[in-house]
């Protein structure tokens, strides 16, 4: 694609502060304790979780590489803001700072948080999914596939084929396959697409970014089609990270205007605040008009 190189080929980023240092440059204030387990206990909770690993209790993990999210430590400003919080009823002035803030990142207008990104999916999909309906994604997480599945829809991953090789060396391997949503929606139609979903980073496919370029043609498909579409951006500031390392004229641009850039371009997105947001608990739905 002529807008991306391959890793191999990548400039270093202009106006880019790196820091080199031989210690980690924050202090530790809060130590969280962790069990520590044997080889023996580690094999029988595999066994009494009959090998799925969402039935091993938390207090019995050493090590814990089932998810991304909650592994960030919050800094001493977000604990102090915690503390500041206004647990007014309603009208309460901790939501409108929020709210301004989410603005101010995304451009979306109607944001509505939520206890986690999975709860943003459920509303979501209670809203548009169904029976007979289906859903597009480069690579839809887990969590997204199973409130996909549960409104009666159906959920189809449409990576790009380099995403298929690990060896392959393509600077962005999260890239939905364009030829193949177009195929999708002649199959199937657009009547039964309630919206096209893009992943940025595309998590289940090892946290791969998605280019800009892409997420254009992905527009442009879904604007042929007048389909809406959606973000999972989770991981939306390490997707911007990525563009400005990777992609052809961005080098010059700050992560926030490139991530203001891939918000403009969605219809809404659905948010878990535990990865590149770094709080302890929360998420948001983000919508571009009024909902229904």
């Amino acid at each position: 694609m002529s807008g991306v190189a391959a890793c191999d080929d990548l400039p270093e980023p202009k106006g880019t502060r790196f820091v080199k240092t031989i210690i980690e440059p924050f202090r530790i204030k809060v130590v969280e304790p962790i069990r520590m387990t044997s080889a023996d206990e580690r094999a029988r909770c595999l066994r009494e979780s009959f090998y799925n690993v969402f039935l091993i209790r938390a207090r019995d993990v050493l090590i814990d590489l089932l998810t991304d999210s909650g592994t960030g430590a919050m800094s001493s400003e977000q604990w102090a803001g915690m503390m500041r919080g206004d647990e007014s009823y309603a009208g309460a002035a901790s939501f409108y700072r929020f709210q301004e803030k989410m603005s101010e990142i995304t451009g979306f207008e109607w944001i509505l948080p939520t206890h986690q990104g999975r709860a943003s999916e459920r509303i979501l999909f209670e809203l548009i999914g169904g029976a007979n309906k289906v859903v597009p994604n480069n690579a839809h997480f887990d969590t997204t596939r199973a409130n996909v599945e549960h409104s009666g829809a159906e959920a189809i991953d449409l990576p790009i084929e380099q995403a298929r090789d690990p060896r392959n060396r393509f600077g962005f391997k999260g890239n939905m396959d364009v030829a193949g949503l177009e195929a999708l929606i002649e199959h199937v139609g657009p009547a039964r697409i309630p919206a096209v979903m893009v992943t940025i980073t595309n998590n289940s496919g090892g946290g791969q970014p998605v280019s800009l370029e892409n997420l254009r043609a992905v527009r442009s498909v879904c604007d042929r089609h007048h389909l809406p579409l959606f973000l999972d951006a989770c991981r939306f500031a390490e997707n911007a990270w990525f563009i400005k390392l990777r992609e052809k004229d961005q080098q010059d641009r700050s992560p926030a205007q490139i991530a203001r850039a891939m918000f403009d371009l969605a219809d809404g997105a659905t948010i878990s605040a535990k990865k590149d947001g770094i709080v302890n608990m929360g998420g948001v739905l983000l919508c571009r008009d009024r909902p229904c």
